[in-house]
């Protein structure tokens, strides 16, 4: 089979380079022609585990190419993926579809009669009639057929995704449609992976709802962190009683600063304005988003309290940029309203991040960026941890005080023991987890109390 994908973002790239590695062979489309010659000298432009072998490995075996030519790209393929951009639209919140559509008459005027063109883009419901209407009126004389196909990918993962997923989704009402995107995932078959055929619009509102349900996961498992602090209990252990339920999961119930990225926010908003527009509004989803906008912003609060109520002229180190590990993404991360949170109240901030530091000096400015994690705290007055890289899980915590001008530790991944932290001397908070030991006035180890820490 042969398969054109237009875009390649972070979607496109990604699956393109999967489809190749099933044995199909690929073209890749993109306006950008700088982009396209970096991807054909073999530098790719994201930071995904793995893709840079994978895309690599194809395209030396002839299966994935990239090119600025789409007439030429769609000619000859039994389906095309508009895998463009929809971000949010300045001023209403609504997914900007500018893309999609002037792809879709791209493709409409290039593509062979009875081509399968399929929106791999995250759009909402309805979008697949407008994409079909497009075509026909774009090319009244040709056959060609609509399909919906959302993707599943998390960030850092994303190629294990694609090759093992939990599902696949596909919106297909002819049988055109049907067989050829039957065909192109075939190699998921035999692995028994559930392939579910759907309406258009059932497809398209699947993908949105699936974002805004673990939206809200994370967004309750927050709220009830903030409730464990005042209360005394750790939500971890909560979370994890909670997720031993198998009505309900383990996953995304990890608290921390509120989620980010390229899909949650604006997949949660685009999914609150569609539902205002239908006449049936998600007041969950609604409350979700402005939860998780005022979280961000808290957590600089956090931190300021935990350093005394007065940041002025001390200096922060940040371990962590991104809104993930194993990404460079910085959409929607929450260092985006810290950082300058912190500055604002008159604090220096020193940060590191394994992937993330040239993405990030573009969005974050007056932060002196550092090339390893004990550099960022050299001579600082306290340690905040944003991302929960690998790299930051087992940090030398003895060099850890001696490098930080006094041991303050705010950790908001939850990835140290509090009780080894108090142990070993540091002034130390977390997320959720204000119980024994956190209260103040309370033993720690060898009798002193959170207070004797300073």
């Amino acid at each position: 089979m042969r398969i054109a994908m237009i875009g390649t973002g972070y979607v496109g790239l990604v699956s393109g380079a999967c489809f190749s590695e099933f044995g199909t062979e690929v073209v890749c489309v993109d306006r950008d022609a700088n982009k396209i010659e970096r991807l054909n000298d073999g530098q790719i432009p994201i930071f995904e585990p793995g893709l840079e072998d994978l895309v690599a490995r194809n395209e030396s075996a002839g299966r994935l190419s990239f090119t600025t030519d789409m007439k030429a790209a769609v000619q000859g393929c039994d389906a095309v993926f508009i895998a463009v951009g929809t971000p949010s639209r300045r001023g209403d919140g609504h997914a900007d579809l500018t893309y999609v559509y002037d792809a879709a008459r791209e493709i409409a005027a290039a593509a062979d009669p009875e081509t399968v063109v399929v929106t791999k883009s995250t759009v909402p419901v309805g979008t697949g009639r407008e994409v079909e209407q497009i075509l026909q009126e774009t090319a009244p004389d040709k056959r060609l057929q609509v399909a919906s196909n959302p993707e599943f990918l998390r960030e850092g993962s994303a190629i294990g995704d694609f090759m093992r997923p939990d599902r696949v989704i596909i919106g297909a009402e002819t049988q055109r449609a049907q067989t050829v995107l039957r065909a192109l995932y075939r190699p998921l078959y035999l692995i028994e992976t559930p392939i579910i055929f759907t309406s258009l619009e059932t497809s398209e509102l699947t993908k949105y709802a699936a974002n805004a349900f673990l939206a809200t996961k994370i967004t309750f498992i927050n709220e009830i962190a903030d409730l464990c602090e005042a209360v005394g209990a750790d939500v971890h252990d909560v979370a994890r009683g909670m997720g031993l339920d198998g009505r309900i999961g383990r996953k995304f119930l990890h608290a921390g600063p509120g989620y980010g990225g390229s899909c949650f926010p604006k997949d949660t908003l685009a999914l609150t304005r569609t539902a205002q527009q239908a006449g049936s509004p998600t007041r969950i989803v609604e409350t979700v988003v402005d939860v998780n906008d005022r979280r961000k912003s808290a957590m600089a609060d956090k931190i300021i309290a935990h350093m005394g109520g007065d940041v002025a002229g001390k200096t922060v180190a940040l371990l962590g940029v991104t809104f993930k590990p194993n990404t460079d993404d910085m959409r929607e991360s929450p260092s985006l309203a810290v950082v300058p949170a912190l500055q604002q109240a008159g604090a220096r901030v020193r940060a590191h991040d394994p992937e993330g530091m040239q993405a990030a000096q573009e969005l974050l400015s007056d932060v002196t960026w550092c090339q390893e994690p004990y550099e960022a705290m050299q001579g600082a007055d306290a340690l905040v941890i944003l991302t929960e890289w690998n790299q930051f899980r087992n940090l030398n915590l003895s060099r850890i005080k001696e490098t930080l001008n006094a041991p303050t530790v705010v950790d908001l991944r939850n990835i140290y023991d509090p009780t080894e932290m108090w142990e070993q001397g540091f002034h130390y908070t977390c997320i959720g987890r204000a119980f024994g030991r956190d209260k103040p006035g309370a033993l720690i180890g060898d009798g002193t109390t959170r207070e004797d820490l300073g």
